[in-house]
């Protein structure tokens, strides 16, 4: 996890999930950015159903910031790039406790180590692949770190709340990858 530790090297929450692949590390790692693995339908109807205040109240004239924005996805991540077939890493900052997510741009990842600004979360997902019999332990842990105490305080209810779905979205995108590493091999 050289890259998790890099630039997320203390946090306040995390959550891991893990699978066994039958296949080699470096094509277990390779399906990973792939959008027919992490575009996932119930992903996809779960984030809706988060940002459904926010558009609801964008249709009804209210101020809403995710109005004619796409929904919430990898896009969204920093990739925090590839340790050669062991781990791939991707970031977010923002306020996510807010409708909108409060997202802040971050273009790359030196801009994402260098960020320390107050009030904000900084989260970093990634995936960590090691040889385990015939084949691969894949692992995702999610971490996030709050720029203070304010941030946490405000933090804690909202992952209190989204954890299952977060969990039950990164499960089944360990799923997903696996099942398509076995595509290709059959």
């Amino acid at each position: 996890m050289e890259l998790m530790n890099r630039y997320l090297p203390r946090h306040h929450f995390a959550e891991t999930h893990s699978l066994y692949v039958p296949a080699a590390p470096a094509r277990v790692l390779a399906v990973m950015g792939r959008a027919d693995v992490v575009d996932d339908p119930v992903a996809r109807r779960l984030i809706a159903l988060r940002e459904w205040p926010n558009r609801l109240a964008g249709r009804l004239g209210f101020a809403a910031a995710l109005q004619g924005r796409p929904g919430f996805g990898l896009g969204n991540f920093t990739d925090l790039g590839e340790d050669s077939d062991r781990e791939r890493a991707y970031g977010l900052a923002g306020r996510f406790w807010q409708s909108d997510y409060g997202l802040i741009d971050v273009p790359d990842a030196p801009s994402f180590l260098a960020l320390e600004e107050s009030g904000i979360a900084k989260l970093v997902m990634n995936f960590c692949t090691w040889p385990e019999g015939q084949g691969t332990r894949l692992t995702t842990c999610t971490r996030v770190w709050c720029s203070d105490e304010a941030a946490r305080r405000r933090f804690l209810p909202y992952w209190l709340l989204i954890r299952p779905a977060s969990g039950l979205i990164r499960q089944r995108l360990l799923r997903r990858a696996r099942d398509a590493v076995l595509r290709e091999a059959a």
